[in-house]
């Protein structure tokens, strides 16, 4: 008989009944102290050739339902290479995947999943690099610690550097973002990639790849430990409800920003595409100029980015200040952007046996750093 289990760094799911591998009635597991859910990721062992069925029964009340439609379920027998499980539908609130295990351990996820432990071998691997200095910028709310890197390289140049800011997974089951920082600081700490070296003549940069390492680490979709969404605390973060975000203000007022790249994940669009600071009191011409230059030139880079379909965009002086991109764009009069990437696959190049998958999110990273090499003079 199968076993489901979800004891380890980001599971979630709740078994209600594994009695029939035919008919396996399973639900996720809501964000502690939130009512967001969707992010699942569980193991079956004791099934390798058999046909299993399995049903996620709350999946038409999760947070986005439309990130069900047109959507394949990732599985891996190896948790390094993640495919796409064709035989996924959702229909009357309920997410069914059919599958059948070639082996006696598999793993399913919403995405390929991105565990504390791999962020912490990302971190290791980068502060190897004679251009990183590390710090620990403080402890989120269940102790564990806010990693920065700060990447630079010989001696500034009269005027100064430009500061760059790049973070990611402030939604922790947003584990394409972490992917994505991958890519890009693999190539900004390559000492043979021209683009990096041209970069870092002129800029900083202040990376923290995982903003939000208790949702991550719980099996969170949207939230830390006490339930905040960490992208709508930018406006008056405390260290009792948000310090990840408290923290990496503070130190954002003491280095100055120039560029800011906030990276997340979309559940219900299946594009990569960006969302600026539309909407704020300083938004103008030349913000909106500045963007649109670095878009064109991420399409350049990488055409698995596009400009066509995003989010509705707010009108003058409706922006919601509580978000990252908008609070550091009006602070810092800035380019301050939010990249997003698909959970599903890129409806303009679809890859039918991994969708938008690791890899891509890799390439895109490098990818931005491409693009902002591009214009960063005009920032």
């Amino acid at each position: 008989m199968p076993h489901i289990s979800t004891n380890f760094d980001g599971g979630n799911i709740e078994v209600v009944d594994a009695s029939d591998p035919q008919d396996l009635q399973l639900k996720i597991v809501k964000d502690e102290k939130a009512d967001h859910f969707q992010w699942f990721y569980f193991r079956v062992t004791g099934a390798a050739g058999v046909p299993l069925r399995l049903r996620v029964l709350n999946a038409g009340e999760a947070s986005y339902p439309k990130g069900w439609e047109n959507y394949r379920a990732c599985f891996s027998y190896d948790r390094e290479t993640w495919l796409r499980a064709p035989n996924t539908k959702f229909e009357d609130g309920v997410l069914e995947i059919a599958h059948e295990p070639d082996v006696n351990s598999v793993y399913y996820a919403y995405f390929a999943p991105y565990s504390m432990e791999r962020h912490h071998d990302l971190i290791a691997d980068c502060i190897a690099s004679p251009r990183v200095e590390y710090s620990r910028l403080g402890a989120t709310l269940d102790g564990q610690d806010m990693d920065l890197l700060h990447i630079s390289e010989g001696d500034a140049p009269a005027g100064g550097r430009k500061q760059c800011w790049v973070f990611a997974r402030q939604h922790p089951g947003e584990t394409m973002a972490e992917y994505l920082m991958e890519g890009l600081l693999g190539r900004l700490l390559d000492p043979d990639d021209p683009v990096a070296r041209a970069l870092l003549a002129k800029a900083e940069f202040w990376v923290v790849p995982n903003m939000n390492p208790d949702g991550s680490r719980r099996g969170h979709l949207r939230t830390n430990a006490s339930g905040a969404n960490l992208n709508r605390e930018w406006l008056e973060p405390t260290m009792e409800r948000s310090p990840e975000v408290f923290l990496v203000r503070e130190k954002m007022r003491a280095t100055g920003v120039d560029f800011a790249l906030d990276v997340h994940g979309d559940e219900a669009l299946p594009y990569n595409f960006i969302a600026g600071a539309e909407g704020t009191p300083s938004y103008g011409d030349e913000e909106s100029a500045r963007q649109a230059r670095y878009e064109a030139e991420l399409v350049a880079a990488n055409p698995d980015f596009q400009t066509e379909h995003g989010y509705p965009v707010p009108a003058p002086g409706k922006a919601n200040m509580t978000m990252a991109t908008n609070w550091i764009g009006e602070n810092f009069g800035c380019l301050s952007m939010t990249l997003e990437q698909p959970f599903k696959d890129n409806a303009d190049a679809p890859d039918l046996e991994e969708g938008w998958s690791p890899e891509r999110c890799r390439k895109l990273g490098e990818g931005c750093l491409a693009a902002l090499y591009r214009v960063i003079d005009e920032l």
